[in-house]
């Protein structure tokens, strides 16, 4: 019997084929005879999550209503279906699986891949089924021929799939009670907003109202340091004393308890000159290169993730979703075969430093399931490369230059540290000279950052005019987060922990969320309209902060409530912990949460009624009652004087069509929209039509 190969989406798919001589079928490949497939084989694919947790009101009748009486929500059993429109494809898959007796999982090597894999294999009702992995970390030929041959037995496999199906599960239980309990709740306050609450994303968001508080209650104070500027034989220099007063006068009494004048002379009293070294930067992992590109050229963390994903399809990369910074003697030993071949293809040739591995980049031992972001042995042809869009190509010799920093020589200065004596007053300086740019060659700088300034040649006692003088400074406010700094923000929350179990936590499982979830993660918060960014600045919006004040003083505010959740997950995945007690405690956690969240929001100190500020968010004048405004709410579009009377409403979604808050304005103000495409009609057919309203009603025109 052919074996079965599921991959997670077409494109995956299509790159394992190229390994192979296939033809086209309908929903599939089949893999001609090969050394590797003596009868051939089959491969078909997933569209990302074929088959999806069921809604609440399939349960239960009473959960397809929103009211605080049907909750919890507690499923006895889970129950799935196929997600809509992807019945087809799921079909074509169950087929192929009824009719073999061997299965390979080629889904994406992490736990979301075992996820997508289980529950389409299960759903398709199979049993007694030899199942295989595939495990490899590039797309290129020969390392798909290899994982092939080397296909490992699913025991890993099966634990990270009990360990994301129980993910799954506590984030839809999470986010169908909690988000019910908090906006039936302040709505009660005269809020028609759903708000949206998830297991991960809503520490994420408390985290950046915390900042943004931070900032608010900042107050500068002044500071003031002693400062001189000394006249050497040959050239100027400064320095400072060590003394950083609250006051002026300390300052001052200071320079008096010397007998020092703004006009002095200065003994040159010690000249200490090493030579520094610093090493090339570690390789790249997904959130050390997200970090990279927001700080280069502004690429949000998503952004970054769905460029990546598009080189490793190219082959131009290997995996990107890691959070490993080393890889094993085996990556090694093809990139410095290649080292020569890599220069010439981006311009940047030097000699080699060294072609042995060095623990800071190779540790066999550091690497688990997936090595560090490196080039792929590809070398594309310059065609190819001219080919890839701006943000590929910086993104390819992002990766490219960091790699080829290894076998770059260390950047080396001089530091030169100096300490001056005015009347027994001793004032230091710093400075540093480059004397080698080693790797850093490999990174040019657009304008040069600020660095120490260069030193005159001084000689020890050298006697030096000084000009001697108190110098006021103010202290500065906590900087916003940029949407870069989210990512390490989310990972090093350890410390905002306070207690000293739950910072070991949050350091042994980065953070909240994982490496490939957590750009997801900001995309959703975003989308929920808690934070904006604007210039690449985070802030966060009044819905959030209205969230962030419901929610704190709970375990919901916590990143250290997530972090034992996450802490336990691993368990799963490592055999260690139990799927059934981690979605029982979940259960005992939504229970506390309906018990506490009511009186908890009167001691928070939010106020009977609530009013948010729409007028910011006014799409349009309301084309019925022309007082109130068109605003987006609840996932679709109504008046502000819906408490006054006014049932004007829009939906947010359309025959299957998402209406933008574009389309409403040209509603409102124009009485109909330009053509749309994209609509679908009751029997899967898509098409074109302009929308028209009429008496608050929307109606097509062909």
């Amino acid at each position: 019997m052919k074996p079965v190969i599921v991959a997670e989406k077409p494109s995956q798919a299509k790159a394992y084929a190229e390994a192979f001589k296939t033809a086209k079928r309908e929903g599939f490949l089949e893999i001609m005879p090969d050394a590797i497939f003596p009868d051939g084989a089959y491969i078909t694919w997933g569209i990302g999550h074929l088959v999806e947790l069921k809604e609440p009101k399939a349960y239960d009748p009473k959960w397809g209503k929103w009211s605080l009486a049907a909750l919890p929500i507690l499923p006895v059993n889970y129950q799935f279906q196929i997600a809509r429109g992807k019945y087809q494809q799921f079909n074509i898959i169950k087929k192929l699986i009824q009719q073999t007796d061997t299965v390979i999982n080629a889904c994406d090597v992490d736990r979301e891949g075992s996820n997508i894999f289980y529950s389409i294999y299960y759903h398709t009702g199979a049993k007694g089924k030899i199942i295989k992995r595939l495990w490899i970390n590039s797309l290129e030929a020969d390392e798909v021929r290899k994982g092939f041959q080397e296909l490992r037995d699913n025991k890993h496999d099966l634990l990270l799939y009990q360990e994301a199906r129980a993910r799954q599960i506590s984030d839809w239980l999470v986010g169908m009670n909690g988000s019910r309990l908090y906006s039936l709740l302040l709505q009660e306050k005269g809020i028609r907003e759903v708000f949206a609450i998830g297991r991960v994303q809503t520490p994420t968001v408390y985290l950046i109202y915390q900042r943004e508080k931070e900032i608010e209650a900042f107050v500068p104070e002044p500071f003031y340091e002693v400062e001189g500027e000394f006249q050497a034989e040959k050239g100027k220099y400064k320095g400072k004393a060590k003394i950083k007063a609250k006051v002026r006068k300390e300052a001052e009494d200071l320079l008096a308890k010397h007998a020092i004048n703004p006009k002095e002379e200065g003994t040159v009293l010690q000249v200490k000159t090493a030579e520094k070294r610093q090493p090339a930067p570690q390789l790249h992992s997904l959130s050390s290169l997200q970090a990279a590109a927001n700080r280069k050229w502004k690429y949000s963390p998503a952004k970054v993730l769905s460029v990546m994903q598009k080189l490793y399809e190219k082959k131009l990369v290997s995996y990107p979703r890691t959070d490993a910074q080393h890889i094993t003697n085996a990556e090694f030993s093809y990139l410095a075969k290649q080292v020569e071949a890599y220069q010439k293809l981006i311009g940047a040739e030097f000699p080699i430093a060294s072609r042995a591995p060095k623990k800071r980049f190779v540790d066999n031992a550091k690497v688990q399931e997936h090595y560090a972001i490196i080039p792929t042995k590809s070398i594309p042809t310059a065609r190819k490369l001219e080919g890839l869009a701006r943000d590929e190509r910086n993104l390819y010799e992002e990766v490219m230059r960091t790699t080829l920093a290894m076998f770059h020589r260390d950047y080396r200065y001089a530091e030169t540290k100096v300490t001056t004596d005015v009347k027994g007053l001793h004032f230091f300086t710093t400075g540093k000279t480059e004397i080698d740019k080693g790797w850093k060659e490999l990174f040019p700088v657009a304008k040069e950052s600020k660095s120490e300034p260069a030193l005159p040649e001084l000689q020890e006692q050298e006697a030096v005019a000084a000009k001697v003088a108190v110098k006021e400074g103010m202290t500065t406010p906590p900087k916003p987060y940029t949407e870069g700094q989210l990512i390490a923000m989310m990972k090093t929350c350890g410390k905002f922990a306070e207690e000293a179990e739950d910072i070991e936590i949050l350091k042994e499982v980065e953070g909240l969320g994982t490496e490939a979830t957590r750009s997801g993660i900001i995309e959703t918060i975003k989308r929920h309209e808690y934070i904006q960014i604007s210039k690449n600045i985070v802030s966060i919006t009044e819905k959030g902060r209205i969230l962030c004040q419901a929610i704190e003083g709970n375990l919901l505010s916590s990143p250290s409530m997530t972090a034992k959740w996450e802490s336990y997950l691993k368990k799963i995945g490592r055999g260690e912990g139990s799927p059934e007690v981690f979605l029982t405690t979940i259960g005992k956690f939504i229970e506390k949460l309906l018990a506490d969240v009511p009186a908890q929001l009167q001691s928070n100190g939010l106020p009977e009624r609530l009013e948010m500020d729409n007028s910011k968010n006014a799409i349009a004048l309301c084309p019925r009652c022309k007082k109130g405004s068109i605003v987006s709410s609840r996932g679709s579009f109504s008046c502000t004087e819906y408490a006054n009377g006014c049932k004007q409403s829009f939906p947010g979604t359309f025959l299957k069509k998402r209406l933008t808050a574009k389309t409403i304005e040209y509603l409102c103000t124009k009485g109909k929209t330009p053509v749309i495409k994209g609509f679908v009609s009751k029997n899967g057919k898509k098409f074109s039509a302009k929308l028209i309203l009429e008496d608050g009603k929307l109606k097509m025109e062909f």
